[in-house]
């Protein structure tokens, strides 16, 4: 590569942009960061073994996280029905955990001024592009508590109640984290017959978030991409956020490097929205048949009518593209007649 080095700039942090910032100065661009209002860190992540193996692929850590808590099964209480154990692999770890062992390299402070039209990954608001489409409205309150005597400190439980769902996850010896969705945890753990007999006692309500799947209208522009989960976001139900993190970091980032190596800007563009738009489908679809049986009251039928709306939204908004015209192959995207 001759001539200036091309420029981009980095909004926000978490895994999609730590992850994009990383394979971008592998592959020689010049980075810089910009400020925005820092969010409040996630509590409690269950980083599935999966997505823990792509990310000490992607930075080259074999032993990344490999010090937390892990989980090695899980209890799903559901529709009337409660599982047997089954097999579930993750670390534990938290936001604030992944921001600092993955947050981004010291990167100069808003200084592209001299290189021709530089690139921007917003990765926190505000996007350029703001309309956000949201597939249902459920909360997630994160309540940090102690666990009784007996329960196991490897053994993740999700149980659905009549006004919502609850997910234990163990954080070592007797802590954990509780978290409540579709209403307080308190009022949860009142429905509750699986989950409330292993909780000693709960601590103060933490971290509020959002837990609908969601993304932007607009995930690209002529001089931008939207990643990370301010961008696009999975319900945690199902849906390995991390993982997806990671994954939309890598074409973000090979969509970039096709740029700049002279591909169609435009098309390249709308390959990244249309593979989004298509993970946000598949997730959707796993998700409906969960909310379809984890309860017969409004809440529940609510919820899934939402995910069965943005299931036909996303399918709408693909029917409208043509067929791929890139694969993906490691880090690089290749046009598909080159790569059959």
């Amino acid at each position: 590569m001759t001539g200036p080095q091309p420029a981009v700039r980095l909004r926000g942090g978490g895994v999609s942009v730590a992850t994009c910032a990383h394979l971008l100065a592998q592959d020689g661009f010049c980075l810089a960061g910009a400020a925005v209002e820092p969010r409040a860190p996630v509590p409690v992540i269950m980083l599935s073994d999966p997505a823990l193996a792509l990310l000490r692929d992607i930075f080259g850590q074999p032993g990344l996280f490999a010090a937390l808590p892990r989980i090695e099964r899980r209890v799903v209480s559901w529709g009337g029905s409660v599982s047997a154990p089954l097999p579930h692999g993750a670390a534990v770890v938290s936001g604030a955990q992944i921001e600092a062992e993955l947050g981004l390299p010291a990167l100069p402070a808003d200084m592209l001024q001299e290189a021709p039209a530089p690139f921007t990954i917003h990765g926190a608001p505000p996007f350029p592009e703001p309309a956000l489409h949201r597939f249902g409205t459920r909360e997630a309150v994160a309540v940090p508590v102690t666990l009784r005597a007996g329960a196991d400190r490897a053994t993740c439980h999700v149980e659905a109640t009549p006004e919502g769902w609850l997910f234990l996850i163990p954080q070592g010896a007797d802590a954990a984290w509780l978290l409540g969705v579709g209403n307080a945890p308190e009022a949860l753990l009142a429905q509750s017959r699986m989950v409330a007999p292993l909780v000693d006692t709960l601590g103060p309500a933490g971290a509020r978030f959002e837990t609908a799947p969601r993304l932007l209208d607009r995930l690209a522009g002529p001089d931008w991409i939207a990643c990370g989960t301010a961008a696009i976001a999975f319900d945690p139900i199902c849906g390995d956020g991390t993982a997806q993190a990671a994954r939309e970091a890598i074409l973000a980032a090979a969509v970039l490097a096709a740029i700049r190596d002279g591909g169609d800007r435009e098309a390249l563009l709308a390959h990244y929205r249309a593979m989004l738009i298509a993970s946000m489908r598949r997730h959707l679809q796993v998700s409906l048949p969960f909310y379809r049986s984890g309860g017969d009251t409004p809440w529940w039928h609510e919820q899934a009518e939402a995910l069965a709306q943005g299931h036909a939204w996303c399918t709408g908004q693909l029917a409208r593209v043509p067929e791929p015209r890139f694969v993906l192959r490691g880090n690089r995207l290749f046009a598909r007649e080159a790569a059959a």
